[in-house]
């Protein structure tokens, strides 16, 4: 078996090919569905060895970030003059994709940890996408005040000192609002799974 390298594919010099990329990413930038096909079997292979690479070799993970990839370059396509610079792009979106994967990845996995510390006992684990939408509607059903405070402690990983300087709160009433918001979005989640599960 190969090693998993980080080169880039082989891009050519030959000016044909630069004209053949423009063609190719002017029929998709059409909608041409035949120009698409082209492009998956010219180019998938190649992106899905660079965002393994990325992933550090876990195919799983590999394969749906390149999917999201994929998914981007449809959305975003344009008409690329040169072979080298439409494979910058298309790394470009592969590290998007992956930097995405791994803060929802990191995300779900300290909400699972707080989970497996809950008092309440579930039937059994949620999976991924089960989690997300629960996790996504529960933020949802709080107020906007609790979605940020949360925001900025979790997501930005903002510290209590900075978050209260902003709001004018004291440290010790962050902690409160921050335990209370806690507290609610718990509750609302494993209502949701619970419902989901039928339990």
């Amino acid at each position: 078996m190969k090693p998993v390298t980080d080169a880039a594919p082989t891009l050519s010099a030959d000016p044909a090919v630069g004209a053949g990329i423009a063609a190719l990413t002017g029929r998709m930038a059409r909608g041409d569905e035949d120009a698409y096909r082209e492009f998956h079997g010219a180019w998938f292979h190649r992106l899905f060895r660079y965002v393994l690479v990325l992933m550090r070799g876990d195919e799983h993970a590999a394969r749906d970030v390149a999917q999201e990839a994929l998914l981007r370059v449809v959305r975003r396509i344009r008409s690329f003059d040169s072979e080298e610079v439409f494979w910058d792009w298309l790394k470009c979106l592969a590290r998007s994709a992956a930097a995405d994967h791994g803060r929802k990845s990191t995300r779900y996995h300290r909400f699972l940890d707080w989970l497996s510390h809950r008092p309440e006992p579930m039937v059994a684990e949620p999976g991924p996408d089960v989690l997300e939408t629960a996790l996504t509607s529960a933020l949802d059903g709080l107020p906007e005040s609790d979605r940020a405070l949360l925001r900025a402690k979790y997501s930005e990983r903002r510290p209590v000192r900075e978050i209260a300087q902003e709001s004018g709160l004291t440290e010790e009433a962050v902690e409160s609002r921050l335990s209370r918001a806690r507290a609610a979005l718990r509750r609302i989640t494993l209502k949701l799974l619970r419902d989901e599960s039928g339990t």
